[in-house]
Protein backbone atom coordinates (compact mmCIF):
# COMPACT_ATOMS: atom_id res chain seq x y z
CA UNK A 1 0.00 0.00 0.00
CA UNK A 2 0.94 3.19 -0.80
CA UNK A 3 1.95 6.06 2.13
CA UNK A 4 -0.28 9.31 1.86
CA UNK A 5 0.43 12.80 3.02
CA UNK A 6 -0.56 16.01 3.08
CA UNK A 7 1.05 18.74 0.38
CA UNK A 8 -1.11 21.65 1.04
CA UNK A 9 -3.74 22.84 3.25
CA UNK A 10 -6.37 26.49 2.84
CA UNK A 11 -8.83 27.48 5.20
CA UNK A 12 -11.88 30.33 5.56
CA UNK A 13 -12.96 29.50 9.37
CA UNK A 14 -13.83 31.75 12.08
CA UNK A 15 -10.89 32.45 13.38
CA UNK A 16 -8.92 33.39 10.29
CA UNK A 17 -8.79 33.23 6.78
CA UNK A 18 -5.63 31.49 5.98
CA UNK A 19 -4.07 28.68 7.73
CA UNK A 20 -1.07 30.50 9.38
CA UNK A 21 -3.96 33.09 10.92
CA UNK A 22 -5.60 29.99 12.21
CA UNK A 23 -2.51 28.59 13.74
CA UNK A 24 -2.13 32.08 15.60
CA UNK A 25 -5.37 32.28 16.91
CA UNK A 26 -5.24 28.92 18.02
CA UNK A 27 -2.13 29.51 19.72
CA UNK A 28 -3.38 32.55 21.41
CA UNK A 29 -6.45 30.66 22.71
CA UNK A 30 -8.68 33.30 20.86
CA UNK A 31 -12.45 32.58 20.59
CA UNK A 32 -14.16 33.88 17.26
CA UNK A 33 -17.40 33.25 19.39
CA UNK A 34 -19.66 36.39 19.57
CA UNK A 35 -23.17 37.45 18.91
CA UNK A 36 -24.65 36.84 15.64
CA UNK A 37 -25.22 39.18 12.92
CA UNK A 38 -27.62 37.35 10.82
CA UNK A 39 -31.78 38.00 9.52
CA UNK A 40 -34.63 37.82 11.78
CA UNK A 41 -32.31 37.63 14.66
CA UNK A 42 -34.49 38.64 17.06
CA UNK A 43 -36.77 35.38 16.87
CA UNK A 44 -33.93 33.29 17.94
CA UNK A 45 -33.21 32.55 21.74
CA UNK A 46 -29.29 31.25 20.91
CA UNK A 47 -28.31 34.18 20.27
CA UNK A 48 -24.69 33.74 19.20
CA UNK A 49 -22.48 31.62 16.76
CA UNK A 50 -19.06 31.92 15.64
CA UNK A 51 -19.49 33.19 11.98
CA UNK A 52 -16.62 34.27 9.45
CA UNK A 53 -16.45 37.99 9.60
CA UNK A 54 -15.26 40.43 7.14
CA UNK A 55 -15.75 38.10 4.05
CA UNK A 56 -15.86 39.56 0.83
CA UNK A 57 -17.11 37.21 -1.98
CA UNK A 58 -17.02 40.17 -4.46
CA UNK A 59 -12.78 40.16 -4.11
CA UNK A 60 -12.66 36.79 -4.21
CA UNK A 61 -15.13 35.42 -7.28
CA UNK A 62 -16.00 37.65 -10.63
CA UNK A 63 -19.27 38.23 -11.24
CA UNK A 64 -19.98 35.59 -13.37
CA UNK A 65 -19.49 32.62 -10.54
CA UNK A 66 -20.71 34.29 -8.20
CA UNK A 67 -24.43 33.83 -8.48
CA UNK A 68 -23.52 30.34 -8.28
CA UNK A 69 -21.68 30.07 -4.86
CA UNK A 70 -23.33 29.15 -1.99
CA UNK A 71 -22.02 30.70 0.94
CA UNK A 72 -20.53 27.34 2.28
CA UNK A 73 -19.15 26.77 -1.21
CA UNK A 74 -17.42 30.17 -1.83
CA UNK A 75 -15.53 29.16 1.80
CA UNK A 76 -14.82 25.78 0.15
CA UNK A 77 -13.36 26.79 -3.31
CA UNK A 78 -11.18 29.71 -1.37
CA UNK A 79 -9.76 27.27 0.86
CA UNK A 80 -9.49 24.78 -1.97
CA UNK A 81 -7.03 27.75 -3.64
CA UNK A 82 -5.13 27.98 -0.93
CA UNK A 83 -4.22 24.15 -0.56
CA UNK A 84 -3.38 23.24 -4.39
CA UNK A 85 -1.27 26.64 -4.57
CA UNK A 86 0.80 25.73 -1.33
CA UNK A 87 1.00 21.91 -2.67
CA UNK A 88 2.15 23.55 -6.33
CA UNK A 89 0.37 21.03 -8.93
CA UNK A 90 -1.19 21.76 -11.78
CA UNK A 91 -3.71 19.46 -13.00
CA UNK A 92 -3.71 18.03 -16.30
CA UNK A 93 -2.48 15.23 -18.70
CA UNK A 94 -3.30 11.77 -16.76
CA UNK A 95 -2.70 13.12 -13.23
CA UNK A 96 -5.69 15.38 -14.09
CA UNK A 97 -8.19 12.43 -15.06
CA UNK A 98 -6.80 10.53 -11.91
CA UNK A 99 -6.95 13.01 -9.28
CA UNK A 100 -10.61 14.06 -7.88
CA UNK A 101 -12.10 15.65 -4.98
CA UNK A 102 -14.35 14.51 -1.95
CA UNK A 103 -15.56 16.81 0.69
CA UNK A 104 -17.72 16.15 3.73
CA UNK A 105 -20.84 19.21 4.28
CA UNK A 106 -23.89 18.47 6.43
CA UNK A 107 -25.99 21.18 5.18
CA UNK A 108 -25.10 22.36 1.94
CA UNK A 109 -26.00 25.17 0.46
CA UNK A 110 -28.70 25.57 3.34
CA UNK A 111 -28.34 29.54 3.03
CA UNK A 112 -29.85 29.28 -0.68
CA UNK A 113 -32.64 26.83 0.68
CA UNK A 114 -33.31 29.19 3.83
CA UNK A 115 -33.35 32.41 1.33
CA UNK A 116 -35.57 30.58 -1.19
CA UNK A 117 -37.91 29.24 1.22
CA UNK A 118 -38.74 32.42 2.56
CA UNK A 119 -39.21 34.06 -0.27
CA UNK A 120 -42.02 30.80 -1.51
CA UNK A 121 -43.54 30.93 1.84
CA UNK A 122 -43.36 33.72 4.09
CA UNK A 123 -43.06 36.86 0.77
CA UNK A 124 -45.53 34.74 -1.46
CA UNK A 125 -43.12 34.65 -4.31
CA UNK A 126 -44.07 32.33 -7.39
CA UNK A 127 -40.58 31.56 -9.09
CA UNK A 128 -37.37 31.55 -7.94
CA UNK A 129 -33.99 31.99 -9.53
CA UNK A 130 -33.26 29.16 -11.74
CA UNK A 131 -29.63 29.00 -9.87
CA UNK A 132 -30.97 27.94 -6.94
CA UNK A 133 -30.75 23.78 -7.48
CA UNK A 134 -26.71 24.15 -8.27
CA UNK A 135 -26.09 26.13 -5.45
CA UNK A 136 -27.95 24.48 -2.75
CA UNK A 137 -26.81 20.89 -3.66
CA UNK A 138 -24.58 19.70 -1.40
CA UNK A 139 -21.91 18.27 -3.91
CA UNK A 140 -21.92 21.73 -5.39
CA UNK A 141 -18.49 22.62 -3.48
CA UNK A 142 -17.07 19.53 -4.64
CA UNK A 143 -18.33 20.03 -7.98
CA UNK A 144 -17.22 23.33 -8.24
CA UNK A 145 -13.45 22.60 -7.23
CA UNK A 146 -13.25 19.92 -9.65
CA UNK A 147 -14.21 22.90 -12.37
CA UNK A 148 -11.63 25.02 -10.84
CA UNK A 149 -8.52 22.63 -11.02
CA UNK A 150 -9.56 20.11 -13.84
CA UNK A 151 -10.15 17.21 -11.26
CA UNK A 152 -11.24 14.72 -13.79
CA UNK A 153 -11.12 11.42 -11.30
CA UNK A 154 -13.35 10.98 -8.27
CA UNK A 155 -16.01 14.05 -7.03
CA UNK A 156 -18.40 13.57 -4.58
CA UNK A 157 -19.44 14.65 -1.29
CA UNK A 158 -20.14 12.66 1.81
CA UNK A 159 -22.83 13.86 4.15
CA UNK A 160 -22.84 12.23 8.01
CA UNK A 161 -23.58 14.69 10.03
CA UNK A 162 -20.58 15.93 12.78
CA UNK A 163 -18.29 13.40 10.78
CA UNK A 164 -18.69 14.69 7.37
CA UNK A 165 -15.07 16.14 6.76
CA UNK A 166 -13.45 12.97 8.62
CA UNK A 167 -15.21 10.25 6.46
CA UNK A 168 -14.09 12.74 3.63
CA UNK A 169 -10.76 12.85 4.74
CA UNK A 170 -10.89 9.20 5.32
CA UNK A 171 -12.29 8.10 1.91
CA UNK A 172 -9.59 10.24 0.13
CA UNK A 173 -7.05 8.47 2.73
CA UNK A 174 -7.77 5.44 1.40
CA UNK A 175 -8.22 6.45 -2.38
CA UNK A 176 -4.80 7.47 -2.20
CA UNK A 177 -3.57 4.76 -0.60
CA UNK A 178 -4.91 2.19 -3.01
CA UNK A 179 -3.29 3.79 -5.95
CA UNK A 180 -7.34 4.91 -6.78
CA UNK A 181 -6.20 8.17 -7.00
CA UNK A 182 -2.20 9.92 -6.62
CA UNK A 183 -4.41 13.20 -5.26
CA UNK A 184 -7.38 13.95 -3.93
CA UNK A 185 -8.24 17.21 -2.85
CA UNK A 186 -10.47 16.87 0.01
CA UNK A 187 -11.84 18.22 3.81
CA UNK A 188 -15.08 20.05 4.50
CA UNK A 189 -16.90 22.70 4.62
CA UNK A 190 -20.42 24.35 6.43
CA UNK A 191 -22.33 27.57 6.45
CA UNK A 192 -25.65 27.00 8.62
CA UNK A 193 -25.75 29.94 10.38
CA UNK A 194 -29.01 31.20 8.92
CA UNK A 195 -32.18 31.74 10.85
CA UNK A 196 -33.46 28.59 9.63
CA UNK A 197 -30.35 26.43 10.69
CA UNK A 198 -30.27 27.78 14.23
CA UNK A 199 -34.18 27.81 14.80
CA UNK A 200 -33.23 23.95 13.88
CA UNK A 201 -30.98 23.24 16.24
CA UNK A 202 -32.31 25.19 19.24
CA UNK A 203 -35.17 22.30 18.97
CA UNK A 204 -32.54 19.67 20.29
CA UNK A 205 -32.01 21.48 22.91
CA UNK A 206 -28.10 21.18 22.90
CA UNK A 207 -26.99 25.04 22.52
CA UNK A 208 -25.63 27.16 24.76
CA UNK A 209 -26.86 30.49 25.18
CA UNK A 210 -23.86 32.33 26.18
CA UNK A 211 -20.28 30.20 25.12
CA UNK A 212 -18.85 26.93 24.71
CA UNK A 213 -17.06 25.40 27.61
CA UNK A 214 -15.96 21.68 26.57
CA UNK A 215 -15.05 19.12 29.35
CA UNK A 216 -15.86 21.74 31.66
CA UNK A 217 -18.14 21.23 34.89
CA UNK A 218 -19.62 23.89 33.92
CA UNK A 219 -20.52 23.28 30.33
CA UNK A 220 -24.39 24.40 28.99
CA UNK A 221 -24.11 23.50 25.45
CA UNK A 222 -22.26 23.58 21.98
CA UNK A 223 -22.15 26.45 19.83
CA UNK A 224 -22.14 26.24 16.23
CA UNK A 225 -19.73 28.09 14.04
CA UNK A 226 -19.42 28.09 9.67
CA UNK A 227 -16.37 27.46 7.30
CA UNK A 228 -14.06 25.19 5.96
CA UNK A 229 -10.64 23.75 5.77
CA UNK A 230 -9.41 21.71 2.56
CA UNK A 231 -6.41 19.91 1.97
CA UNK A 232 -3.92 18.32 -0.70
CA UNK A 233 -3.46 14.14 0.40
CA UNK A 234 -0.52 12.76 -2.02
CA UNK A 235 0.90 9.89 -2.81
CA UNK A 236 4.24 10.17 -1.02
CA UNK A 237 6.30 9.17 -3.89
CA UNK A 238 4.34 11.30 -6.04
CA UNK A 239 5.20 14.59 -3.79
CA UNK A 240 8.83 13.02 -3.41
CA UNK A 241 9.68 12.77 -7.09
CA UNK A 242 8.30 16.64 -7.39
CA UNK A 243 10.05 17.53 -4.48
CA UNK A 244 7.45 18.87 -2.80
CA UNK A 245 7.35 19.88 0.79
CA UNK A 246 5.04 17.35 3.17
CA UNK A 247 3.22 18.94 6.10
CA UNK A 248 2.14 15.75 7.84
CA UNK A 249 1.74 11.81 6.89
CA UNK A 250 -2.03 10.33 6.70
CA UNK A 251 -1.43 7.27 8.87
CA UNK A 252 -4.70 5.70 9.24
CA UNK A 253 -8.16 5.82 10.05
CA UNK A 254 -11.29 4.16 11.66
CA UNK A 255 -15.02 4.54 11.27
CA UNK A 256 -17.63 2.91 13.22
CA UNK A 257 -21.46 2.80 13.32
CA UNK A 258 -22.76 2.99 17.26
CA UNK A 259 -25.94 1.73 15.34
CA UNK A 260 -28.36 2.58 18.86
CA UNK A 261 -29.51 5.62 19.19
CA UNK A 262 -29.87 8.40 16.98
CA UNK A 263 -28.25 11.40 18.55
CA UNK A 264 -27.16 9.50 22.14
CA UNK A 265 -23.10 8.82 21.42
CA UNK A 266 -21.83 5.16 22.59
CA UNK A 267 -19.09 5.16 24.10
CA UNK A 268 -18.74 1.61 22.40
CA UNK A 269 -18.78 3.11 18.92
CA UNK A 270 -16.28 5.66 19.62
CA UNK A 271 -13.64 3.01 21.26
CA UNK A 272 -13.75 1.13 18.08
CA UNK A 273 -13.11 3.98 16.09
CA UNK A 274 -10.05 4.82 18.11
CA UNK A 275 -9.00 1.31 17.93
CA UNK A 276 -9.35 0.81 14.68
CA UNK A 277 -7.17 3.80 13.54
CA UNK A 278 -4.53 3.22 15.78
CA UNK A 279 -4.69 -0.35 14.50
CA UNK A 280 -4.73 1.05 10.80
CA UNK A 281 -1.57 3.14 11.43
CA UNK A 282 0.33 0.85 13.80
CA UNK A 283 0.49 2.58 16.35
CA UNK A 284 0.55 1.73 19.90
CA UNK A 285 -1.26 3.99 22.56
CA UNK A 286 1.66 5.45 24.27
CA UNK A 287 2.94 6.64 20.49
CA UNK A 288 0.13 9.32 20.33
CA UNK A 289 1.26 12.55 21.88
CA UNK A 290 -2.05 14.65 21.28
CA UNK A 291 -5.54 14.05 20.08
CA UNK A 292 -7.96 16.83 18.99
CA UNK A 293 -11.31 15.91 20.41
CA UNK A 294 -14.45 15.77 19.07
CA UNK A 295 -15.49 18.00 22.56
CA UNK A 296 -18.53 19.66 21.81
CA UNK A 297 -19.29 21.01 25.15
CA UNK A 298 -22.70 19.13 25.74
CA UNK A 299 -22.61 16.66 29.02
CA UNK A 300 -23.18 13.70 27.22
CA UNK A 301 -20.52 13.36 24.22
CA UNK A 302 -17.70 15.04 26.43
CA UNK A 303 -18.24 12.55 29.53
CA UNK A 304 -18.60 9.82 26.62
CA UNK A 305 -15.77 10.52 24.82
CA UNK A 306 -13.32 10.54 27.72
CA UNK A 307 -14.74 7.37 28.56
CA UNK A 308 -13.67 6.26 25.27
CA UNK A 309 -10.21 7.24 25.59
CA UNK A 310 -10.02 6.23 28.84
CA UNK A 311 -10.89 3.01 27.94
CA UNK A 312 -8.74 2.52 24.63
CA UNK A 313 -5.67 4.38 25.98
CA UNK A 314 -5.91 3.25 29.64
CA UNK A 315 -2.55 4.29 31.80
CA UNK A 316 -1.74 6.65 29.02
CA UNK A 317 -4.21 8.42 29.21
CA UNK A 318 -3.09 10.26 31.96
CA UNK A 319 -0.46 11.29 30.16
CA UNK A 320 -1.63 12.27 26.83
CA UNK A 321 -3.22 16.34 26.39
CA UNK A 322 -6.86 16.23 24.60
CA UNK A 323 -7.90 19.42 23.69
CA UNK A 324 -11.49 20.42 21.85
CA UNK A 325 -10.79 23.64 19.62
CA UNK A 326 -14.70 24.17 19.18
CA UNK A 327 -14.61 27.12 21.98
CA UNK A 328 -12.52 28.62 19.56
CA UNK A 329 -13.94 28.51 16.22
CA UNK A 330 -17.33 27.01 17.12
CA UNK A 331 -18.73 23.58 16.33
CA UNK A 332 -18.96 23.54 12.00
CA UNK A 333 -20.97 20.75 11.92
CA UNK A 334 -20.06 19.03 8.93
CA UNK A 335 -16.75 21.42 8.03
CA UNK A 336 -15.51 20.56 12.00
CA UNK A 337 -13.21 17.39 11.15
CA UNK A 338 -11.72 19.44 8.37
CA UNK A 339 -11.00 22.91 10.15
CA UNK A 340 -9.59 20.69 13.74
CA UNK A 341 -7.20 19.09 11.39
CA UNK A 342 -5.40 22.15 11.20
CA UNK A 343 -4.59 22.25 14.89
CA UNK A 344 -3.17 18.33 14.54
CA UNK A 345 -1.15 20.02 11.94
CA UNK A 346 -0.15 22.71 14.21
CA UNK A 347 0.82 20.54 17.11
CA UNK A 348 2.69 18.59 14.31
CA UNK A 349 4.86 21.18 12.88
CA UNK A 350 4.83 23.66 15.38
CA UNK A 351 5.35 22.28 18.68
CA UNK A 352 2.33 23.72 19.76
CA UNK A 353 -1.01 22.08 20.89
CA UNK A 354 -4.09 24.03 20.82
CA UNK A 355 -5.77 24.89 24.33
CA UNK A 356 -9.27 23.90 25.40
CA UNK A 357 -11.07 27.68 26.35
CA UNK A 358 -13.35 28.30 28.55
CA UNK A 359 -12.14 25.77 30.86
CA UNK A 360 -13.53 26.75 34.68
CA UNK A 361 -13.86 23.86 36.64
CA UNK A 362 -13.05 19.83 36.39
CA UNK A 363 -15.40 17.22 36.15
CA UNK A 364 -14.60 14.19 37.70
CA UNK A 365 -16.43 12.31 34.88
CA UNK A 366 -13.71 14.06 32.17
CA UNK A 367 -10.32 13.55 33.72
CA UNK A 368 -8.38 14.40 30.92
CA UNK A 369 -5.38 16.70 30.92
CA UNK A 370 -7.85 18.81 28.38
CA UNK A 371 -4.78 21.56 28.11
CA UNK A 372 -6.78 24.38 29.93
CA UNK A 373 -7.14 27.72 28.77
CA UNK A 374 -3.29 28.52 27.56
CA UNK A 375 -1.68 26.52 24.14
CA UNK A 376 1.26 24.14 24.95
CA UNK A 377 4.98 23.56 23.96
CA UNK A 378 5.06 19.93 23.05
CA UNK A 379 6.84 18.01 20.32
CA UNK A 380 4.35 14.91 19.38
CA UNK A 381 4.93 12.54 16.82
CA UNK A 382 1.77 11.07 16.15
CA UNK A 383 -1.89 12.53 16.66
CA UNK A 384 -5.48 11.69 16.51
CA UNK A 385 -8.33 13.92 15.46
CA UNK A 386 -12.14 12.68 16.42
CA UNK A 387 -15.62 13.12 15.03
CA UNK A 388 -18.43 11.32 16.76
CA UNK A 389 -21.45 12.66 14.88
CA UNK A 390 -25.29 12.17 15.34
CA UNK A 391 -26.75 8.86 13.96
CA UNK A 392 -24.06 7.36 15.48
CA UNK A 393 -20.98 7.56 12.58
CA UNK A 394 -17.86 7.73 13.73
CA UNK A 395 -14.56 8.73 12.40
CA UNK A 396 -10.86 8.83 13.52
CA UNK A 397 -7.67 9.99 11.67
CA UNK A 398 -4.33 8.92 12.69
CA UNK A 399 -1.57 11.24 11.53
CA UNK A 400 2.37 11.31 11.82
CA UNK A 401 5.12 13.98 11.61
CA UNK A 402 6.43 14.16 8.53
Amino acid sequence: MRRVVITGAGTVNPLAQTVLGTFEAMANGRSAIGPLDIRDVDRLSVKIGAQVRDWHPEQQFDRQSLPLLDRFAQFTLASARQAVAQAGLCFDGELADRSGVVLGTAGGGLNTTDDNYRSVYAEGKNRVHPFVVPKLMHNSGASQVSMAFNLRGPSFVVSSACASSNHAMGMAFQMVRSGAAPVMVTGGAEAMLCFGGIKAWEGLRVMSHDACRPFSLTRNGMVQGEGAAVFVFEDYDHAKARGAEILAEVAGFGMTSDASDIVMPSTDGAVRALGLALKDARLAPEDVGYINAHGTGTTANDRSETAAIRAVFGAAADRLPVSSTKAMHGHLIGGAGAVELLACLMALQNAVIAPTIGYEAADPECNLDVVPNAAREVRVSAVLSNAFAFGGSNAVLALRRA
